[in-house]
């Protein structure tokens, strides 16, 4: 075992990867999103937040249709990028699983209809526009940043 790949040892400094950055600030905002849904005024209509389904009208800053399964969602995503964002072979997974997620979720908001009780997360045009940006953004920089990250990072290749 070459000190290179050695644990470093307690005590010692980890210079974060670009790519363990991007996931820990991805999973930060996330997270961040997730608490914001729970806030009286940051949500309009809060008092009609639901647990689940179309009828919650609930507006993450007036905008984004939420539901407390929506935060949960958000504040699950939070917490795995915060997890995830210590290695970049992590970091890569975290960002390229997420952002085939928000695709799945996308193509799920595209298909259902927006009245119907199949609308169960739930989802707006909005936040259709908003997940498909969020995929493709999170898988190019998962690939990206991932391929530029090989064999940096003391052993942690991606």
């Amino acid at each position: 075992m070459s000190a290179s790949s050695a644990h470093p040892g307690i005590g010692a400094t980890h210079h974060r990867t670009p790519i363990e950055i991007t996931a820990l600030a991805a999973g930060a905002v996330f997270a961040l999103v997730g608490v914001l849904g729970f806030i009286p005024g940051i949500t309009t209509g809060y008092s009609e937040l639901t647990f689940a389904g179309h009828e919650s009208g609930a507006m993450l800053l007036g905008i984004f249709q939420v539901s407390i399964l929506h935060n949960i969602v958000h504040l699950l995503l939070g917490a795995a990028g915060l997890l995830m964002g210590r290695t970049a072979m992590q970091s890569k997974y975290y960002l390229i699983g997420g952002g085939a997620l928000y695709l799945v979720i996308w193509l799920y908001g595209l298909f259902i209809d927006q009245e119907s009780s199949a609308n169960f997360i739930p989802v707006n045009t909005a936040d259709n526009w908003l997940h498909l940006v969020l995929g493709v953004v999170m898988i190019a920089l998962g690939i990206v940043l991932g391929r530029s990250s090989r064999g940096a990072g003391r052993g942690r290749e991606v």
